[in-house]
């Protein structure tokens, strides 16, 4: 897939480990310019880890951009750990971070998951966020999860059929709970088998036209068992929100601006979940990209955030 509306390669001017509580290690990274502006790339999963593409959205000489795998995920150690992994720990994570590399304050950069995490950070820690720039939005609501779970089939009746089909027949009346059991499998070949069933149907479903190249990136075994088994344990859990949701909050951040970038034909995330968010930011923009889907690299969906980037120079 041609990127070349991205901006070139970069490697890292600097990276780390952090230790966390409960024997965590996060992985970080800063790229670009030293005394730029800080916007920090949230990935998404939750369990997803970052990869040297997500470099790619920002201008080398303008931001001072930020880059952490999440608890147990990429980098980050122990890979797929759930013990204490939680969206509170994840938010606290961030702030440590934020405090570590001694920033006043930054704008946020998520999609998916990584929409949801900005959010949460946001609501807690308002005075240490500068703006966000969001796509693919994922508001953990439980009709959002079962839109994943079961929802998906009316669109991809095949790849839901994959999905469905690694589990026996008895065992399908409840997705959730049978992958997480055999994502906590302590065999690696029930965990592993598991984890690439679950990611290979969220790569299917996650571009508007087939991509070879998303479904073979969300396969591989490191990336599918950070994704599927820490996914599935958010899940299983209601995200770790409370109970109002991140709607329930939107007065603590109702005064900073947003970008919101949205795929049309996003069926991981559908279109309704940005369309609220935008209803409940009064400073919210939503760009609606009319042919992509999912997945941050969709054609359009690029051109729309690095656009998004630009316009927050003037934020």
């Amino acid at each position: 897939m041609p990127r070349g509306d991205l901006f070139p390669d970069i490697a890292p001017y600097e990276t780390g480990l952090l230790p966390l509580q409960g024997g965590h290690v996060m992985y970080w990274e800063q790229v670009g310019n030293p005394r730029g502006r800080p916007v920090l790339f949230l990935h998404g999963g939750p369990g997803a880890g970052a990869g040297a593409v997500h470099r790619r959205f920002f201008d080398p000489g303008h931001w001072r951009v930020v880059i952490f795998d999440q608890r147990g995920a990429g980098r980050s150690r122990p890979l797929g750990e759930l013990s204490q992994n939680t969206t509170p720990h994840l938010v606290e994570d961030i702030e440590a971070l934020r405090r570590f590399l001694r920033i006043e304050d930054w704008v946020l950069f998520g999609g998916s998951w990584g929409s949801t995490l900005a959010l949460a950070y946001a609501q807690a820690y308002p005075e240490r966020v500068a703006g966000c720039v969001l796509r693919g939005i994922f508001l953990g609501r439980r009709r959002e999860v079962e839109w994943f779970l079961d929802g998906m089939r009316r669109f991809f009746p095949d790849a839901w059929g994959q999905f469905a089909g690694h589990l026996p027949a008895d065992e399908r009346d409840d997705l959730l709970g049978s992958f997480l059991r055999r994502l906590t499998d302590p065999d690696p070949q029930v965990h592993f088998a598991a984890a690439r069933v679950w990611s290979q149907y969220e790569g299917l479903c996650s571009t508007l036209l087939p991509s070879p190249e998303t479904v073979a990136s969300f396969a591989q075994d490191r990336s599918a068992l950070g994704l599927a088994r820490i996914e599935a344990h958010y899940f299983a859990n209601d995200l770790f929100l409370p109970p109002e949701g991140l709607l329930g909050h939107m007065d603590r951040i109702a005064h900073l601006p947003a970008e919101i970038v949205q795929g049309r034909y996003d069926m991981v995330c559908p279109p309704e979940s940005a369309f609220d968010l935008a209803a409940a930011w009064p400073r919210a923009r939503l760009t609606v990209v009319p042919d992509a889907g999912h997945s941050a690299l969709e054609p359009g969906v690029r051109l729309a955030l690095v656009a998004a980037l630009e316009r927050f120079r003037g934020h």
